[in-house]
């Protein structure tokens, strides 16, 4: 049985000032009979976000405009089955959690201790995503750590056995899902492995500052990457092991720039990418543990802001290339720049480049990462 969400935008409201809450409600069952959470939080300031346990799907994150109207701003559906099936084999990673190994990682080969591991080729010739049945398609345990207060937070965990997807070692991961009264979305990403593995962990929501399903998508929202540099890549999606500077490129948006902005400017970066789907190299000063400003968001229309802070080396910014009207959900059809989707991550096939930040994880380290997405209004 699957259930649709609730929705939290049917009336106009304003923002107001309290604590934050936390709930869990059924969601349904998978094709394979395991039964679904899903959890809703809600932030003294208008903010809702709605996660489920299929996936560590973000599925909702409802924040107000300049006056007061709230919207969901995360491409989704509304029942668990569409993401079973919209998402599957070849899906586009809705608002997932994304594992083993985020993005791609050339023919699924690296060489590890000397050693060749061989993964499952889930986007031909490469892997991506972590394979064929990566952590988008599990169905996490999830426990609440605290339901009311300044803050809200909830934990989810899984087991990725030895083998899996041909990735080695048996990977605890868990990922705790944090929201504050103030409206501040926290993912603290940990993970501890019994062999020597690679690990690469992001969230694939699609954003849409306007609201999913708005008219004329994100063209004209405005980005700001922190970065100097950029990752190019092959035909294949796969870097070339040379960062290049952002200067004097449709890549550069060290100021505000519109997303559509140089989207059709004739680069064969963007040609072969069908848009931008590529890594920016984020400047980095002072402690790499503590979450850093990445990017900054605003659609102008509607002043809704979005500020992505992590501690990661690398953001992925990609336009939704491969949207092209298939898919119906929330808001409507589908298509190209109706989204953009920020993956804080490692670089892209990083096991197979010695000169990019190592995703090697070995036993008796720990995995953490942090990302937190900061919601506002323009002024």
């Amino acid at each position: 049985m699957t259930h649709a969400i609730e929705s939290d935008t049917a009336a106009p409201r304003r923002a107001t000032v309290g604590a934050a809450t936390l709930r869990t409600t059924a969601f349904g069952t998978t094709a394979d009979g395991k039964s679904v959470t899903l959890v809703t939080m809600t932030s003294g300031r208008g903010v809702i976000v709605k996660f489920m346990s299929y996936g560590g799907t973000i599925i909702e994150i409802v924040t107000p405009d300049r006056n007061g109207l709230p919207a969901n701003i995360v491409l989704g559906f509304a029942t668990l089955k569409e993401y079973e099936v919209k998402c599957g084999a070849g899906g586009m990673y809705f608002g997932a959690l994304v594992g083993r190994y985020a993005n791609r990682i050339a023919k699924g080969r690296f060489t590890l201790d000397g050693r060749e591991v061989r993964l499952a080729i889930n986007s031909p010739p490469n892997a991506l995503h972590g394979g064929e049945r990566g952590f988008d398609k599990q169905v996490w345990e999830i426990a609440p750590l605290v339901t009311s207060g300044a803050a809200v937070s909830a934990r989810l965990r899984f087991v990725s056995p030895d083998g899996d997807q041909g990735y080695p070692g048996a990977l605890h991961v868990s990922a705790t899902y944090s929201l504050s009264a103030d409206g501040v979305f926290t993912v603290q990403y940990d993970a501890v492995t019994d062999r020597p593995t690679v690990v690469n962990l992001t969230n694939h929501n699609y954003f849409n500052l306007a609201g999913a399903g708005s008219q004329n998508g994100v063209f004209a929202q405005l980005l700001t990457i922190n970065a100097d540099a950029y990752t190019p890549t092959d035909a294949n999606s796969i870097p070339l092991g040379e960062n290049a500077k952002v200067e004097g490129t449709p890549f550069d948006f060290r100021k505000p720039t519109a997303i559509g902005a140089r989207l059709r400017v004739d680069e064969p970066q963007l040609i072969q990418a069908r848009g931008y789907d590529h890594n920016w190299v984020l400047n980095k000063t002072g402690d790499a543990a503590q979450p850093q400003l990445a990017v900054r968001a605003l659609d102008p229309v509607s002043g809704r802001t979005l500020e992505c802070l992590t501690t990661e080396p690398g953001v992925q910014m990609y336009t939704a290339n491969f949207l092209n009207g298939v898919y119906a959900g929330n808001g409507g059809v589908y298509r190209q720049t109706d989204g953009f989707a920020l993956e804080t991550q490692h670089f892209p096939d990083s096991p197979n480049h010695p000169n990019f930040p190592t995703t090697e994880l070995r036993p008796g380290q720990q995995f953490a990462s942090v990302t937190a997405l900061r919601f506002g209004i323009a002024e």
